[in-house]
């Protein structure tokens, strides 16, 4: 990160202090608006070299703000766990009258674990609980069915790279988005988020396979009766499904169910829409995300309405068999309409996006929706 690392650096310290001088009942609302503050200002300064400078941003400045996107979620969920007394807090024992050194070993292990390496490189969130446990019984974390996982690892990650060059030069012999015609851009929507997906997958594997070399990896310092760790790359599933919903719940599992825990289960109205519009935000709102997560939170809400209608008149397996082939094409083209709209990033990509013929997939969805939503209560 070079001199980048000091937007790090500052956060961290800054959450530890609030962390260890705060109450239980203050210590989630401060440490949450200091560092999504602190993170949009970053990106705000993306924005401006982007946008306003018409400049290709330094490679080290989006590797700053990609940890410190990491960085948010590991603060927020540290501060979430002190407030529903899931973690002890240190602002107690701060109010005493403790020398200097007792007060920085109290606040040590936070520190430690906001500064985690292997989270800031992109590692699945890892709990405050399973940190300090792996970190304490560090002499057995070597069981020996994790000598396979590695190596195993890397073969995924070997095959999903070629599978990434195969692509690619499909993609390179072909049209793309700006001169394709017809339903020729449907392929190259198609395939184009393929690449983006195969990306994403090598790099979550990647993340697994740094956490598991760490010492961190499943099972590794598990409490009882402790969530166990996920791994971000379900990728069966995420392939196979014909359920937009299901997709976006494996989709990045270990922030997908921090976003669930820090938004949609703190209750309000419209607690869907409210964790995609937190999404966009957290990922920097640039237009295509702001467009991108909305569309993904009414595809969402149209995938319940549609299956659920579907569950109550399809029954001869003939039919579902059908149904769910029919389903598993359509979400899957509009997961890659999603993707790239959340990908690219200038306006004239996100126009033409718009303007061909891949938006009939979103918008078959959005008319059921529409013309669904008036008998939800029927179907519950």
């Amino acid at each position: 990160m070079g001199p980048f690392a000091v937007l790090v650096f500052i956060p961290a310290l800054c959450a530890t202090v609030l962390i260890c001088s705060l109450g239980p009942q203050d210590v989630h609302r401060w440490a949450f608006l200091f560092q999504m503050g602190w993170q949009t200002l970053c990106h705000l300064g993306l924005h401006y070299t982007e946008y306003y400078l018409q400049e290709r941003p330094s490679v080290r400045f989006c590797i700053t703000l990609s940890s410190l996107m990491l960085l948010t979620q590991r603060v927020t969920s540290l501060s979430l766990d002190i407030s529903e007394g899931k973690v002890e807090g240190a602002s107690r024992g701060l109010r005493d009258r403790s020398s200097l050194s007792e007060h920085l070993c109290k606040a040590l292990p936070y520190f430690s674990y906001l500064l985690f390496f292997p989270a800031l490189l992109g590692g699945p969130l890892c709990s405050f609980q399973k940190f300090q446990a792996c970190v304490q019984r560090s002499r057995n974390l070597c069981p020996r069915r994790s000598v396979w996982v590695l190596p195993w690892k890397g073969l995924q990650m070997l095959g999903l790279e070629c599978l990434k060059v195969i692509l690619r030069k499909v993609l390179t012999a072909g049209a793309g988005l700006t001169h394709c015609q017809q339903l020729q851009c449907i392929f190259v929507m198609w395939s184009t988020a393929g690449l983006f997906k195969l990306t994403y997958y090598s790099c979550w594997i990647l993340d697994d396979a740094l956490l598991h070399a760490a010492g961190f990896g499943p099972g590794f310092g598990q409490s009882p009766g402790e969530e166990g760790s996920i791994s971000d790359a379900d990728i069966w599933t995420l392939e196979t499904t014909h359920r937009i919903s299901l997709f976006t719940r494996k989709w990045n599992q270990s922030t997908a169910r921090w976003l669930r825990r820090l938004v949609f289960q703190q209750g309000g109205a419209w607690p869907l829409l409210q964790t995609f519009a937190f999404s966009a935000w957290w990922h920097g709102l640039h237009p295509g995300q702001v467009f991108g997560f909305l569309c993904w939170a009414l595809m969402v809400e149209a995938d319940y309405l549609i299956h659920t209608f579907a569950s109550l008149f399809i029954r001869s397996w003939p039919m579902q068999l059908f149904y769910r082939a029919l389903t598993w094409a359509h979400a899957q083209l509009i997961i890659a309409y999603i993707m790239l709209a959340v990908e690219v990033r200038s306006l004239s990509s996100l126009w033409l996006l718009c303007n061909s013929y891949n938006s009939v997939f979103p918008m078959v969805y959005c008319i059921l929706l529409f013309l669904l939503g008036k008998r939800k209560h029927t179907f519950n």
